[in-house]
């Protein structure tokens, strides 16, 4: 058996950030573009799309700026408040796997 615990930030009861939105954030500054990053996450990019809806709406902030097509193409990329969300998720979470492990093991002593 292996311990398994999901972490997320709500606002008025709606998700806000959680690993998986960050790591959607993150493959959007990676790749420039949130249809490049749902196709690498294997998701819709409707659905990308309005994931980032939502954490911009819990958040109250722009997360991603975008830029229609054109000669050059469209593209996207993080805002100061993405790039400080992501960071403030990562900070907030740090060491909870390590607290997980350690209390499975005083629990199940394994």
């Amino acid at each position: 058996m292996q311990p398994k615990f999901n972490l997320w930030i709500e606002k008025d009861g709606v998700v806000v950030l959680s690993a998986w939105r960050v790591a959607l954030l993150e493959t959007i500054e990676a790749t420039g573009s949130i249809s490049a990053a749902a196709e690498k996450l294997n998701i819709p990019y409707r659905r990308a799309w309005e994931k980032v809806q939502e954490i911009e709406e819990g958040l109250g902030a722009k997360v991603v700026a975008t830029a229609v097509g054109g000669k050059g193409g469209g593209g996207a990329h993080l805002t100061a408040a993405g790039r400080k969300a992501i960071e403030q998720f990562h900070r907030f979470s740090k060491g909870f796997d390590a607290e997980i492990a350690q209390r499975y093991r005083e629990a199940f002593g394994k």
